[in-house]
């Protein structure tokens, strides 16, 4: 009855709502951009991270490519699958849990996206390519503990290859290609230094982590975690039926987002929201956009409106604003959206 086993549940994590509404808006749509936490330490990030992959079902892979390509989807494949395919060779499927793949900070360039070995292709003819970790991530989740701390040229290549779902590693002419498609969840304490803003940008959303003020919420954390500890099995049955039913509930989230109507009206108030709060560029609009979407979906709703700006709308903007809410002294204005939303201005008060 090991952990490993019986990995903690989603289910039982006691509040840190924003940090479990955005893994699920994430892994229902990826192309979110991924989700940057910024605060305290030992407040569940990796065990929601973990446990949220646990609560997936498993993903169709072909059977024996070190990238995981995806069987039903031949438009990305690695070179080596896709050989195989100009082959006439069918690829077989198998069935394989999300993994969370971590990147230590001291990770190198070459550890990250993979390398190429020169002398073998320059010999032989024969490319050689030893994966990295964003080959390790295909269709999984990369988490990156104190992303801050990263060289920011290492940042730039995670955040380029979850933009573009594809990494290509060239070596003095030689290039290889495969896909790279994962959810990118990163932490940072911002005592410890900042990311430049345009890192910060790239980051489909963020939330702030704090420990719970809450006496009762903190004894049930205790709780929890002792009976955990003490039998994961009999804990992780426990909570065996709110694991099923969230897990049904984004795989019909999964399914619905692309049916989900956006009306010029929501966008416009989107629009209006990003202004107020004076952020630059268009890619925040972009992602609340794409975040509204998704929180319908996962509402079992096919129109989007504005109670799904009202939940989601500080983790696409928190990370933007021009003064950085990462001082306990600033926050994030709400009441100064909800009167956007409401339509009243300044000349109209």
């Amino acid at each position: 009855m090991s952990k490993r086993e019986y990995p903690y549940p989603f289910t039982a994590i006691v509040g840190q709502d924003d940090l479990k509404l955005g893994l699920i808006l994430n892994v229902i749509n990826p192309k979110i951009g991924g989700i940057l936490a910024f605060g305290e330490k030992g407040t569940a990030k990796s065990t929601a991270v973990r446990a949220i992959a646990e609560l997936l079902p498993e993903i169709p892979v072909v059977k024996g490519c070190r990238f995981r390509c995806n069987p039903n989807d031949t438009s990305i494949l690695c070179e080596d699958c896709r050989e195989k395919l100009e082959c006439g060779e069918i690829l077989e499927t198998e069935y394989v849990k999300m993994r969370v793949v971590d990147l230590p900070v001291s990770a190198t360039e070459d550890r990250v996206v993979g390398s190429l070995d020169i002398e073998e292709a320059i010999q032989k003819g024969r490319k050689k390519f030893e994966p990295g970790v964003l080959a390790e991530a295909n269709r999984g989740i990369l988490y990156v503990d104190e992303v801050n701390l990263l060289d920011d040229h290492i940042v730039d290549l995670l955040l380029d290859s979850a933009a573009m779902g594809v990494n290509t590693v060239e070596r003095e002419g030689i290039s290889f290609m495969h896909p790279a498609q994962f959810i990118l969840v990163g932490t940072m304490n911002p005592e410890e230094g900042d990311l430049r803003p345009q890192l910060l940008d790239r980051f489909g959303l963020s939330v702030k982590i704090e420990g719970i003020k809450d006496p009762e919420k903190r004894v049930q954390i205790v709780k929890y975690r002792n009976a955990y500890d003490d039998d994961p099995k009999a804990f992780a049955e426990r909570f065996a039926e709110k694991e099923k039913a969230l897990s049904d509930k984004i795989e019909n989230a999964r399914a619905l987002v692309k049916e989900v109507q956006v009306s010029d009206e929501i966008l416009l108030t989107n629009a209006k929201i990003a202004i107020g709060l004076g952020v630059d560029g268009h890619r925040g609009d972009l992602t609340l956009m794409k975040a509204v979407k998704t929180y319908a979906a996962f509402e079992n709703r096919t129109q989007a409106d504005i109670s799904a700006i009202e939940k989601v709308v500080h983790m696409v903007f928190l990370h933007r604003m021009k003064n950085l809410p990462f001082e306990q002294t600033k926050n994030f204005d709400m009441d100064m959206v909800r009167t956007i939303i409401s339509g009243k201005t300044g000349d109209e008060e």
